[in-house]
């Protein structure tokens, strides 16, 4: 089975967006991310843009060992030396520089002719293949540039000594049959292609949606190398995802000619890490890493999973670096749904009361879009604060620029008070670490999400958190007009879920 390359470009081509950009040190801490997840290529930038960009590609060079080190380049000599010195304490390294294709980028955007474009992406090449082993070639636009055309321009610069060439769809204009189609067209028509002497890459944008189902059929049809993002960001509609070609593959791993080195259980923790630095969320149905990715609603779809998780999953949420899927309760849930939640809580029912509590629950959830703990407990009849174990009597915590963060937590435990002081490097880790000196058990904060609340509502925000004790995960709730109580609260709202 052939060995299919993952080039990211997250660094490169995902910084591209407006209000994405990072610092050396986040790129940095990006780039080992990388480096773990098991990608063969990180691009880190494009070193003549500016002198930021160049110093990054240095130390993402010094920083990482195993992926080869890319710097971005136009066919032009001093882009080239730029990148060269860039690149010069990376342990591999290569140049990846190119030239328009299209007709529409040969007139307008260099006012030239199609053989002269040749004459400089070979002299681009062979100037670049003397100062470095490992060139990539682009050739921009290549979506839209004639087939026979675009197999000259490959033909010369596989000649001249590029190793690989990519193919970008740069305008996300192709349709998934045109892309595989072209692939095929230079497989065949490229001496060199065929025997390994160099590889074709895809690098596909997703202005139409498309992006993910070209790079696969580029991938059917003869490249070896996608070019991708995590999260699938990039210029405007973005790029090919990532942890999409990656579970594709994985998926579908008896029919597809290719393997990665993608370790995929990496692929949550590594999309979280980018949306947070970039702040660029994750749209919550995103294929993959959507938070809705692996969560059901649906009564019929709630059932099935129940009973058979492979009845509506073709992915296990482990694979990615989930803990487990989600059963979301709505107007549209089923008793299924409804019995396994309260098993969750610990509340068991025989049939009939189950029966008038899905009513009940019915009649709730038409007024509400999602329904929580809280209200499936009042619903049986029971108040949640008169059975928790724990409870949060006070909080006082002080925090300011300039100063270190302490909070002073008051506990009730079985009716009697405990008192406990922290320090963090937040409000709400300061909290947590005194919360901890009361409750001495091993857990983990695993995800927090703070949600702001309005209209009419007396609390201002509410704090869903995901805590980890004993190998189990374990859901709390919490709402107050301060987020750092609001955070507390649900904090305890899961130990007191905990299993003894």
């Amino acid at each position: 089975m052939d060995h299919l390359y993952i080039f990211d470009t997250t660094l490169r081509d995902g910084e591209q967006v407006p209000g994405c950009q990072l610092n050396t040190v986040e790129k940095i801490q990006v780039a080992k991310a990388l480096e773990q997840l098991g990608v063969d290529v990180i691009e880190a930038g494009f070193p003549i843009s500016s002198p930021g960009d160049f110093n990054s590609v240095v130390e993402i060079s010094k920083a990482v060992t195993w992926p080869t080190i890319c710097a971005l380049t136009r066919a032009v000599e001093k882009d080239i030396d730029c990148a060269v010195e860039a690149l010069k304490y990376a342990k591999h390294k290569r140049i990846h520089t190119g030239i328009g294709t299209s007709d529409s980028h040969i007139k307008y955007k260099f006012n030239s002719t199609r053989e002269e474009i040749i004459e400089r992406a070979v002299a681009a090449v062979k100037y670049a293949r003397n100062k470095v082993d490992e060139v990539e070639f682009y050739a921009e636009d290549a979506g839209r540039t004639d087939n026979e055309y675009l197999a000259k321009v490959v033909q010369a610069v596989v000649n001249a000594g590029a190793r690989v060439i990519n193919i970008p769809d740069t305008t996300g204009y192709c349709m998934p049959w045109e892309f595989g189609e072209k692939i095929k067209y230079l497989m065949e028509h490229v001496d060199g292609l065929a025997s390994g002497k160099a590889i074709l890459s895809t690098h596909c944008h997703n202005d139409l949606g498309m992006a993910t189902a070209n790079t696969i059929s580029g991938v059917v049809n003869g490249a070896r190398q996608v070019e991708v993002t995590i999260n699938g960001i990039g210029e405007r509609a973005g790029n090919t995802s990532l942890e999409e070609i990656a579970m594709i593959i994985k998926c579908h791993q008896a029919t597809m000619p290719v393997e990665t080195n993608i370790n995929t259980q990496k692929i949550w923790g590594t999309s979280r890490l980018v949306s947070s630095l970039m702040n660029m969320p994750v749209q919550p149905n995103k294929a993959v890493v959507g938070k809705n990715a692996f969560a059901h609603s649906s009564g019929i779809h709630q059932d099935g999973v129940l009973k058979n998780v492979q009845t509506y999953e073709i992915m296990d949420p482990k694979d990615v670096g989930i803990d487990e899927n989600s059963i979301v309760l709505t107007a549209r849930s089923g008793r299924a749904a409804l019995k396994h939640r309260l098993s969750v809580l610990g509340v068991e029912m025989e049939q009939e009361k189950l029966d008038k509590t899905y009513e009940a629950f019915l009649r709730l959830a038409d007024k509400k879009k999602e329904i929580n703990d809280d209200d499936i407990l009042m619903l049986v009849g029971q108040d949640r604060a008169e059975n928790n174990h724990i409870q949060l009597e006070s909080l006082q915590v002080t925090t300011g620029k300039g100063v270190t963060p302490i909070a002073a937590i008051r506990l009730k435990v079985a009716n009697e008070i405990f008192e406990a002081a922290g320090v963090g490097n937040g409000p709400v880790d300061a909290s947590i670490k005194a919360l901890k000196q009361i409750i001495r058990r091993e857990m983990t904060l695993k995800e927090m999400t703070i949600q702001a609340i309005d209209k009419g509502s007396d609390d201002s925000c509410k704090v869903h958190v995901q805590v980890e004790h004993d190998n189990r995960i374990y859901y709390g709730f919490g709402s107050d007009t301060d987020i750092v109580t609001a955070s507390i609260e649900a904090y305890i709202d899961c130990i007191n879920k905990f299993k003894s």
